[in-house]
């Protein structure tokens, strides 16, 4: 099975064993969004400067979803900031992600009705189990956050989803909180990859929590309005 992108992990760890998002909407669309742009800065293929994203090397990645995304920065042209690109890209992009999954087997599509009426889709394993890829990304996840050394790139990347998307306290709900606050601080700030990646990495994390936070806001204050 090809390699397991950003993007995938994190819809697998979004979604519970019976296949229900539990992170719900808009957040799960603006983490993957962040997820695929972490994946193409790891890449090579973008960066960040003066708070901008471009691309760097427009050549394909052989990944169809990070290939569609790098081929929309390509083609618009301007250096925007990472969080101006959550709403553009978000866009079908957790069906995209999750079609993949169900192309590959990890996942399969279940469409019924809640009480006869309302239509609803789901995605869990063929097995009815956690996916094997889903448990050996929350494994490597907690190792890092349990462990004090250092950690691999696209490890501290999935872990600042995760917090940035508020998955943090579900995935590690076994680490004591103040261990927890102190470990991805230290996994953030550490030596893992280029200044340039780091960088980028740095800014789309910050963008998706804005973003996510925002969505949360705009959600409870209409929530109270109605």
């Amino acid at each position: 099975m090809p390699t397991l992108t950003l993007a995938d992990e994190l819809v697998l760890l979004a979604h519970d064993d019976a296949g229900t998002n539990r992170l719900g909407r808009p957040r799960l669309d603006y983490g993957l969004v962040g997820a695929v742009l972490l994946d193409l800065a790891l890449a090579g293929r973008v960066a960040v400067a003066d708070d901008r994203l471009s691309v760097t090397d427009p050549s394909a990645t052989g990944h169809p979803v990070l290939d569609d995304a790098l081929a929309t920065l390509a083609a618009d042209g301007k250096r925007r900031k990472p969080k101006d690109w959550m709403s553009r890209l978000a866009k079908g992009l957790p069906d995209r992600v999750l079609a993949g999954l169900v192309d590959r087997g990890v996942l399969r599509r279940e469409v019924d009705r809640v009480l006869l009426v309302f239509p609803r889709t789901r995605y869990p394993s063929p097995t009815g189990a956690e996916p094997a890829a889903e448990t050996a990304a929350r494994r490597r996840m907690l190792d890092a956050v349990a462990a004090d050394g250092p950690v691999d790139a696209r490890t501290a990347a999935l872990i600042g989803l995760a917090r940035a998307v508020g998955l943090d306290r579900t995935l590690f709900r076994e680490v004591p909180k103040e261990r927890l606050t102190a470990r991805v601080a230290e996994i953030a700030a550490g030596d893992w990859a280029s200044a340039a990646t780091r960088k980028a990495i740095e800014e789309t994390q910050a963008a998706v929590l804005v973003a996510t936070t925002a969505a949360t806001t705009a959600a409870i204050v209409t929530t109270t309005v109605s």
